[in-house]
């Protein structure tokens, strides 16, 4: 209990911060960055 005591005094935006980043959403937005840069590539090889 006294490890957590901090956690009832806290507000959300710090306990949602205090956990880090989540690594699933990252990992999708990684795999979307992947994605639209390769359909650019693709696009302006078209072009050129």
């Amino acid at each position: 209990m006294l490890e957590r005591a901090s956690d009832v005094f806290a507000t959300a935006a710090e306990r949602s911060a205090s956990k880090g980043p989540d690594v699933k959403e990252l990992h999708a937005k990684i795999g979307q960055l992947a994605v639209e840069n390769d359909f650019l590539v693709a696009a302006l090889g078209r072009m050129g």
